[in-house]
């Protein structure tokens, strides 16, 4: 079970890492999403451009890393500065480099209805020789944090809003 965290965290971090000019894709190019344990998810009545657009811009906004820009993906990055004791505890120190959280954001959809999954690692020693990553589960603040995704995607939607 553990390999298998390692090797979907190996494949976030690497796709972390890609660059590339971010091209806008058909809905025929859009991928099949699945929602791994610990990913958290939401459907927005509003586009999958709508969608990147209000996630991009949000980072921007608070000054969030932007790591990758794709069109049906974007993988953002926050620093987190100073001790944390807890995290110390849990993940063990990272006193290499800097420790940051890696939060990707994949979605696709129709024009009125947008799958959005969210899943989120701890980086130790980020950009170093000892780089470690850390899955972490979703919890009640990270899930605010996509409600206020999907509240910032429908807002400039002409979308109906979609029934719970």
């Amino acid at each position: 079970m553990r390999l298998l965290i390692l090797t979907s965290l190996c494949a976030l971090t690497l796709a972390g890492c890609q660059s590339g000019p971010s091209q806008r894709s058909s809905v025929s190019d859009q991928p099949k999403l699945d929602v791994p344990a610990g990913a958290q998810s939401v459907t927005i009545a509003a586009s999958p451009e709508a969608v990147h657009s209000a996630l991009v811009s949000s980072a921007q906004q608070r000054g969030t890393v932007v790591l990758q820009d794709q069109p049906y993906m974007v993988v953002l990055e926050r620093p987190m500065d100073g001790a944390n004791p807890a995290l110390d505890a849990e993940f063990g120190p990272s006193d290499n480099g800097q420790r940051v959280i890696r939060i990707r954001v994949r979605f696709t959809g129709t024009p009125c209805q947008t799958l959005a999954v969210q899943d989120l690692a701890v980086i130790n020693n980020v950009r170093t020789a000892l780089e470690q990553s850390f899955v972490l589960p979703g919890n009640p603040n990270t899930m605010q944090s996509l409600q206020g995704l999907k509240s910032r995607a429908e807002q400039g939607s002409s979308c109906p809003p979609l029934s719970s």
